[in-house]
């Protein structure tokens, strides 16, 4: 079975979630909710595709996604003190989003024929626009410019899932070992406090 599009499914979901979530706290109704949790699901795989010049974005040329988006912002409305236990508020989605999203996105990248190079940052970019964009909707800083491992974890991720592909590793078992790593390395860190050096 190719785990790919249910994973991208399940990134949408998870991200939408995530989205709907931020708003929770901060007074806005149901369409300003739906609407974060939409944004989040898709802005960073937009944005890559827009970058790769890839036609249709990937939401408009497949209903499923919108689908995906819809029922994750349900979730956080009918399902609320469930998923903010499971979550540690946004932390749980948000990591699950990052780690599908990135392995995701370096494979759309390889399969356009970009260069790994280009695949590894558009696989990093289009993991963590969809948080940054969240944040900037819920006036908070967003996380990328925080000192918490996160960017460079989804990196550090695409790395692995490249190294591993030129080895010629089957590709499913690849997407779980990356999508795997990413999301150790963000639970240590946030459960360790490591961060990168600062630039003083």
């Amino acid at each position: 079975m190719d785990l790919q599009y249910p994973l991208e499914l399940l990134g949408t979901f998870v991200f939408a979630i995530s989205g709907a979530l931020a708003v929770r706290d901060k007074e806005h109704d149901v369409f300003g909710a739906g609407f974060t949790g939409f944004v989040t699901a898709i802005g960073g795989g937009t944005l890559r595709d827009l970058l790769l010049d890839s036609h249709p974005l990937v939401w408009i040329g497949d209903i499923h996604f919108l689908y995906a988006i819809l029922l994750g912002v349900l979730a956080a409305f009918v399902f609320p003190k469930i998923l903010s236990r499971l979550r540690k508020t946004m932390f749980l989605f948000d990591t699950l989003g990052i780690a599908f999203f990135t392995v995701l996105g370096v494979e759309k990248s390889l399969s356009l024929g970009f260069r790994p190079e280009i695949a590894a940052i558009m696989g990093m970019f289009s993991a963590v626009m969809g948080g940054v964009i969240r944040d900037t909707l819920v006036n908070e800083i967003p996380i990328l410019f925080r000192k918490e491992i996160y960017a460079s974890a989804c990196l550090a991720g695409a790395i692995l899932y490249l190294i591993l592909n030129y080895f010629g590793l089957q590709r499913d078992i690849n997407l779980l070992i990356s999508i795997s790593v990413i999301i150790s390395i963000r639970l240590i860190a946030v459960r360790y406090k490591l961060s990168l050096p600062r630039l003083d």
